[in-house]
């Protein structure tokens, strides 16, 4: 009767023997780059025509006083009685000012929110090129992996548009070094403004995903993360400066979350670290039996 070990051994010479080539594997990747860009192409094209919702209601949204966003610091500052929370008009007015720049913009703007929408079908299809490579152990380890880093995207694209990008645009576009001054902001300052806070929070919210594969990889360990807390905060301030304007509030408001996200990967390495020693004092435990058996 065959050991458990030699078992395993015949699995993993036989797994070996049926890798497939380099050339298999190109044709597999590009075959995922296909359907990853049908993907882009398509909530791209519908983004295209719905030309009146993605300006008006999406982009421009922001530069309005009845956003969302205005509406809740408003009767925030109701709440609190101080009137300054709230605002009647915006500051500045936007315009175009090269003959195809509203197409352009157009154009440009539908890839990006295609890129947007289409995020957690171009993972899932870079998972699935990545997951057959994987051991056993690994791919249980990363159960959920898709749906999760989705899920944080999600989030840090929300707080981006709601939160740290009405606070740049109004911030920045209504500032002024003299009354005589009037804002005309360029369309396409405007929208680089908007997608630059909204995804660099998208992706920043991926820290706990990025901990959690570091972690099972053995690279990072909760004792480093808290040992390194005061230079991390350090980095974290650094990072929130630089995408929000040289606002107090707006920087509190950006790293709150960032200092939260930072916590919550501390508890995921201390977590995965936990199950790594389990899963290593099960393997030397079935070891020692095979030996004693």
């Amino acid at each position: 009767m065959e050991s458990p070990t030699q078992k395993f051994q015949q699995n993993r010479a036989a797994a070996e023997g049926a890798e497939m080539s380099f050339i298999d594997h190109l044709e597999a990747l590009r075959w995922h780059i296909i359907r990853a860009a049908i993907a882009v192409v398509v909530f791209a094209t519908t983004a295209f025509l719905a030309k009146d919702f993605l300006f008006h209601d999406l982009i421009l949204g922001p530069s309005r006083a009845d956003f969302w966003t205005y509406r809740m610091f408003c009767k925030l500052g109701q709440a609190l009685n101080n009137a300054d929370l709230c605002m009647d008009k915006v500051g500045f007015i936007i315009q175009n000012r090269e003959m195809s720049g509203q197409l352009t913009m157009h154009i440009s703007t539908s890839f990006i929110v295609g890129l947007v929408l289409g995020f957690p079908y171009l993972f899932w299809e870079v998972w699935r090129f990545v997951k057959p490579g994987l051991y056993p152990h690994e791919r249980a380890n990363s159960r959920g992996a898709v749906f999760f880093v989705s899920l944080l995207f999600a989030f840090g694209l929300l707080f981006g548009y709601y939160i740290a990008a009405p606070l740049s645009i109004n911030f920045l576009a209504s500032y002024t070094v003299d009354p005589t001054i009037e804002n005309q902001i360029d369309l396409q300052s405007y929208l680089s403004t908007l997608t630059t806070m909204s995804l660099s929070c998208a992706f920043v919210f991926e820290l706990p995903m990025i901990v959690f594969f570091l972690a099972k990889a053995g690279l990072i360990t909760h004792e480093i993360m808290r040992m390194y807390r005061k230079h991390a905060i350090v980095v974290i301030l650094i990072v929130a400066a630089v995408i929000t304007p040289p606002d107090v509030s707006s920087q509190i408001i950006v790293t709150l979350p960032i200092l939260a996200l930072y916590e919550l990967s501390i508890h995921i390495a201390r977590v995965v670290r936990r199950k790594n020693v389990e899963r290593l004092n099960q393997q030397l435990a079935d070891n020692q039996g095979v030996v004693e058996g």
